[in-house]
């Protein structure tokens, strides 16, 4: 029972870690000009998330299952502002299942070899997401024209999109390196000592 519980836990919690990592970029008006903290956040929270439960469980296709709750949860939460009135298009969920299923593909073609799926399987998942999700933003209607229609509410004042410059420090360095460092920090920290006790 211990066991199961534990999965339990891995998943949910690090679900929501993985979603919260990037929670402010789900929002179409800030898509765009986030895409690169966005792709560091979410392949190296799906990477090291998804490597730690498939190899507690030791089972390919564990990181697809896991990439394929995450999508779930995000499809709910784009639901639920859908049923509140903001446009189909003001939540982009992010492509997680093809990058976890290519994460899956190196631990089965590797005979589950741990340090070529943390490193060859991270590899492709950071090579592999921004352009999923390139893809997948480039179907949508114009962000800067959802930011201007439907401002979060959630936003502090000085927040809210008011004209496209506003996104300017999302793309500074010092703003790319602390969120960078933020993000990598805790699940690498958590990583290393899993390792450790291998």
């Amino acid at each position: 029972t211990t066991h199961y519980l534990f999965i339990v836990v891995v998943a949910v919690n690090s679900t929501l870690l993985t979603i919260n990592a990037g929670g402010y970029i789900f929002y179409t008006d800030w898509m765009w000009t986030s895409f690169v903290v966005f792709s560091v956040s979410q392949s190296t929270m799906l990477a090291v998330g998804a490597v730690y439960y498939m190899l507690f469980t030791g089972v390919p296709g564990t990181a697809t299952y896991y990439a394929t709750i995450m999508t779930i949860y995000t499809w709910v939460a784009k639901g639920a502002w859908f049923a509140l009135g903001y446009p189909y298009d003001f939540i982009v969920v992010p492509v997680w299942i093809p990058s976890a299923m290519l994460l899956d593909l190196t631990y089965w073609a590797t005979r589950r070899n741990k340090h070529a799926v943390i490193i060859i399987g991270g590899t492709l998942v950071g090579l592999s997401f921004p352009l999923f999700n390139m893809v997948n933003l480039l179907l949508i209607r114009d962000p800067l024209e959802v930011a201007f229609k439907y401002p979060r509410p959630t936003l502090p004042a000085y927040m809210t999109p008011i004209e496209p410059q506003v996104g300017k420090f999302y793309n500074s360095p010092v703003a790319l390196g602390s969120g960078a460092s933020a993000v990598l920090t805790v699940p690498m920290t958590a990583l290393g000592a899993k390792l450790n006790t291998w």
